[in-house]
């Protein structure tokens, strides 16, 4: 039986993957785990960790019913073979992203066999989108959540071309790995598109005997959506039965028709993703060769690969559209989707024998202008009304992005797949730029582990401590801490210190109080971090107020 992965030993992904290869090692090396989402999912990780629980997720002490565990599962499997360290949880999604290229890449071989150009060149569209390049640097769901949607699809199209149990079994297992990373979200990418099949199973090219009847098609999805949900089930049960009622109600309503009805975070206008999304393909939109093919309309409605693109990215789209809750990284997921049908446009629009071939000079001249803005920031950040950090940035590093835009606006591209790559390239500098510019200005304000540390020092002096206002977990992983810390507000400040008399207050300013000196000062975001001992915030309680 023919697999449900066709070709991707002979799929020329090398050039996009040496782009990852590129932006992942400078992310790793110059950029801190990054409050509040990273520190938040490898706080998660350790504390499940630590407590030796890998059923229910643990924030804080206290059940964590945001996201699934696959994430975390996977980085224990590491620490397991690794030992507990920060590169590998780092290292996770962008691994799953760089799958997610050569997946890319296998479904385009499998809806376009005859036109090999679309493998070869779908993968450097999603690298030439600088949404993509940057988050594929990112410890994230979406990249993971990404991976199996597009390993659901492929399950797909081997149902249709070859028959079997195979592909069924194929798509059952990506959508409960999709439920395991991030909630039902992964029905919006694999399910509109075997389920809209008619539109465009009797298209595709060079179709088998896939399909014996729409009732067995059918049935197979269902088969495969069981599957899925038995797999979901089969943590979410025991989880529910360990987290309790709040937990329970959280994983099976909150993260799915509650968020449908009226999210409870990132509430935004059904319009928003329609304005935002096109900035998010920069440099690849500003490249003139892409409208002058889209403009051609090489490729007809007619085309079922086309046709199954758009049931994915369309019904995505206008799915997360109507949800409330918005986060640009949501459309993630659908990149592949919009990065395959242009690729099929290019192919099939003679893009690869135009004699445009210093058309570079439009996203090249962009790319270059975005770092002359960086360097003129960073050197004029002392004359400018900016933050404090801003002082701190290394606008050098900015040389970069000119240098690229400079020499992709100047030198002739022949070919398609060179002006792709040279669009990745563009992108992926951009990419490199923004890290090392921000490298000295992150590692001030934004890198949590020296105040981590010194918190798991004064942890395992026994000494208790607490967190003024709302905590994200943002210091467990980093200092190994093993306890929760104490959440407490206005009303609870004299009671904590009463009888914590030897504990740590960790809180934020935007000044602090002059009158006294905390024990740890550590600069964050536009803030400071001030950690005051309990017998001193006893003779004073408003020290450790913060700011409205």
């Amino acid at each position: 039986m023919t697999s449900p992965l066709p070709g991707w030993r002979q799929t020329p992904v090398g050039p996009a993957a040496l782009l990852w290869l590129a932006v992942v090692a400078v992310a790793l090396a110059s950029r801190p785990v990054l409050p509040v989402d990273e520190t938040r999912y490898l706080a998660v990780a350790w504390e499940m960790w630590s407590r030796g629980d890998f059923v229910l997720p643990v924030l804080n002490g206290e059940a964590y019913s945001h996201k699934p565990p696959l994430l975390f599962w996977i980085i224990h499997a590491g620490w397991v073979v690794f030992g507990v360290n920060e590169w590998w949880p780092r290292l996770v999604a962008p691994l799953f992203g760089l799958g997610a290229l050569f997946l890319t890449a296998a479904l385009g071989r499998r809806l376009w066999p005859e036109r090999r150009a679309v493998a070869s060149t779908a993968p450097l569209i999603l690298m030439a989108s600088g949404f993509w390049a940057l988050f594929t640097t990112l410890t994230m769901f979406d990249m993971i959540l990404a991976f199996f949607a597009l390993l659901g699809l492929l399950g797909v199209l081997d149902v249709w071309r070859h028959g079997g149990w195979r592909g069924w079994a194929v798509l059952g297992v990506a959508i409960g790995f999709g439920f395991l990373t991030k909630g039902p979200a992964i029905a919006l990418h694999v399910l509109p598109v075997a389920l809209l099949a008619p539109l465009w199973g009797g298209r595709l090219e060079g179709t088998g005997a896939g399909r014996k009847g729409w009732v067995g098609w059918y049935g197979g999805i269902l088969l495969a959506l069981v599957l899925g949900l038995a797999m979901a089930l089969a943590w979410a049960v025991p989880a529910g039965v360990k987290g309790g009622a709040a937990f329970r109600d959280a994983i099976f309503w909150g993260q799915s028709a509650g968020r449908i009805v009226d999210s409870f975070a990132h509430g935004r206008p059904w319009w928003w993703y329609l304005a935002t999304t096109p900035p998010l393909l920069v440099p690849l939109i500003a490249w003139p060769g892409l409208w002058r093919s889209v403009a051609r309309r090489p490729v007809g409605l007619g085309d079922g690969g086309l046709r199954i693109c758009l049931c994915w990215f369309g019904a995505a789209f206008l799915a997360f559209s109507a949800i409330s809750g918005k986060q640009l990284h949501y459309l993630l997921p659908i990149f592949p989707a919009l990065a395959l049908a242009l690729a099929r446009v290019l192919a099939a629009s003679g893009e690869e024998t135009s004699s445009a071939h210093r058309d570079l000079a439009v996203p090249g001249g962009m790319v270059a202008l975005v770092g002359v803005a960086i360097l003129a920031v960073g050197i004029g950040a002392p004359r400018l009304d900016l933050p404090s950090w801003a002082n701190s940035l290394a606008p050098g590093w900015a040389l970069i992005a000119v240098a690229a835009g400079v020499v992709a606006a100047v030198v002739a591209s022949a070919g398609l797949l060179a002006r792709l790559a040279t669009l990745a390239l563009l992108s992926c500098a951009l990419v490199v730029t923004v890290h090392m510019v921000a490298r000295p200005a992150l590692t001030a304000v934004a890198d949590l582990s020296p105040l981590s540390l010194r918190l798991g020092a004064w942890e395992g002096e026994g000494r208790p401590l607490a967190h003024y206002g709302k905590y994200h977990g943002q210091f467990h992983f980093l200092g190994r801490l093993t306890k929760p810390l104490a959440i407490i507000g206005d009303g609870e400040v004299a009671e904590w210190v009463r009888r914590n008399p030897q504990g740590k207050i960790v809180t934020y300013h935007r000044r602090v109080p002059g009158r006294a000196q905390p024990d740890f000062v550590q600069p964050f975001r536009a803030m400071t971090i001030g950690v005051w001992d309990a017998a001193l915030v006893a003779t004073d309680l408003d020290l450790v107020k913060r700011p409205k």
